[in-house]
């Protein structure tokens, strides 16, 4: 056991250094096979160190595994870009739920040891009598109750939560909030009495009706999940997705403690925290805190953004052959990114409009809001599947600065975040929030199909600006035919 210990150590050393290169764009990739590869031997340790397990069944073990590596690989080649969000919202609903099944397995298995240890256990009668004994303190202890409760809890919210963020996000559910008479107080009953039935499950009952009050625990805490998600519009989405992947890793670590596994512990912790430190900085991002975006009803098309009248006047647009006369003329070009982009899978003619431009003598940037898209790097994970240079993508506090100096702004489907009522209009619901400031460049084109509003609900002022022209249409068609246009004046 001494070597699996120290195998255990390289993984979640490997799961360190892994989330450490994550942190960079150039890095990320990298980061991804180092955190895969610690997976592969925290697994490959786990099944095959003496001792490590109580007993497993080859024959079930290795259709698992085949399973499951079938359908990673499936998701991987044919889940298209577009739809990344939901099926992250999904895989942090999957590690929800594996959490949840190990803590039911096992509190299933202890109930059984109760009635019958040979049975259940047979590799404990190999054990020395001190062995025994430990073991048998930690099975049904208070600590490993608690974990139970809190495996089960976390695991079932995780897997519901995501679910249903999957759904907003896909547009199976309303992207609106969906708000129902009381659900504050609903959802704090609910889980007071989830708590109470899972203390009770681990304390105060045995045998079957332990088992039945931790499965009525289950059930309750899966109507929470549902009812702390569909609250929550689609403009906080982002914020659910971040918060739902640190749970699933919260729900990873008690699932750890209840078979005494200390590498799950350790990966769940670092799932958990990363994933709440990234939650807090997407809250900065938007200047909203976290309770705010919990507590629901943001997001909605009945919004107006304050007083004023959601009706849009003097709005000028401009056609393919006129934006590519003023592509033309551009020295200094920025592209703003958003979910429009992603839904029109436009990522590739923007980087050969982007190239194109260059080619002409302009300077070209990519402007990345830390909210743009669906989910947490979305415009990021788009943009380097069409092979755009890391060194050209900006975040908002580098290139806001420099709007001021930019001939023209591109706005691709992007709209709260290039909003400049969040920082003009002290009435709007998004009054504070960072923007990047594409107001200030000298021409403005914004690519979207209509003048609807984004998830915010609101109006957005930029549309009616002086130097901004609404470019209608899809945003893949029509810069396919501004990059027409600008090929033949060439």
């Amino acid at each position: 056991m001494e070597l699996a210990q120290f195998l255990y150590l390289v993984a979640a050393l490997l799961f360190v250094f892994g989330i450490k290169l994550l942190a960079k764009v150039r890095t990320a990739r990298r980061g991804n096979l180092v955190a895969a590869a610690g997976m592969l031997l925290a697994v490959l340790v786990t099944v095959l160190a003496p001792g490590a397990g109580i007993e497993l069944s080859w024959p079930l073990l290795a259709a698992g595994l085949a399973v499951g590596a079938m359908a990673g690989a499936v998701l991987a080649r044919r889940v298209a870009m577009t739809a990344m969000p939901e099926m992250v919202a999904l895989l942090n609903g999957f590690g929800g739920a594996a959490s949840l099944l190990v803590a039911l397995a096992s509190f299933w298995g202890d109930y059984v040891f109760r009635v019958s240890q040979s049975e259940a256990f047979p590799a404990l009668a190999e054990l020395p009598p001190a062995d025994t004994g430990e073991l048998l303190s930690l099975l049904g202890g208070p600590t490993w109750s608690v974990a139970i409760l809190l495996s089960v809890l976390i695991g079932t919210v995780t897997f519901t939560g995501s679910l249903v963020a999957m759904g907003k996000l896909s547009g199976k559910i309303s992207g609106n909030p969906i708000l129902l008479p009381g659900r504050h107080f609903l959802l704090l009953s609910g889980f007071l009495l989830t708590i109470a039935l899972g203390l009770w499950a681990g304390f105060g009952l045995t045998g079957y009706g332990a088992l039945t009050a931790l499965l009525a625990c289950t059930v309750l805490a899966g109507v929470i999940g549902v009812l702390a998600v569909i609250p929550i519009g689609g403009a906080d989405m982002p914020v659910v997705v971040s918060l739902l992947n640190s749970y699933s890793g919260l729900a990873a670590a008690m699932a750890g403690f209840v078979i005494l596994n200390p590498l799950l512990i350790t990966a769940g912790a670092l799932v958990g925290a990363s994933g709440l430190i990234l939650t807090n900085l997407m809250c900065k991002a938007m200047n909203r805190s976290l309770l705010n975006v919990l507590l629901g009803g943001f997001g909605g098309d009945q919004a107006t953004g304050g007083g004023g009248s959601d009706e849009y006047e003097n709005v000028k647009s401009a056609s393919p052959e006129e934006a590519a006369m003023i592509l033309e003329d551009a020295e200094s070009v920025v592209f703003v990114p958003g979910y429009g982009m992603a839904v029109a899978q436009a990522q590739h003619i923007v980087k050969e409009l982007a190239e194109e431009l260059e080619r002409r003598g302009a300077q070209v940037r990519f402007a990345i809001h830390p909210v743009a898209g669906r989910m947490p790097g979305h415009m990021n994970v788009l943009l380097a599947e069409a092979d755009v240079p890391y060194d050209k993508l900006w975040e908002l506090e580098r290139i806001n600065n420099d709007f001021r100096n930019t001939d023209v702004a591109v706005v691709v489907g992007a709209n709260d975040v290039v909003n400049p009522a969040a920082i003009e209009d002290p009435s709007s619901p998004i009054y504070g929030m960072p923007i990047l400031n594409v107001h200030e460049a000298r021409t403005v084109l914004v690519v979207k199909r209509s003048l609807s509003p984004g998830y915010a609900g609101i109006k957005n002022p930029l549309f009616e600006r002086d130097n901004a022209l609404m470019c209608f249409g899809d945003g893949k068609a029509f810069l396919e035919d501004v990059l027409a246009e600008l090929r033949e004046s060439a």
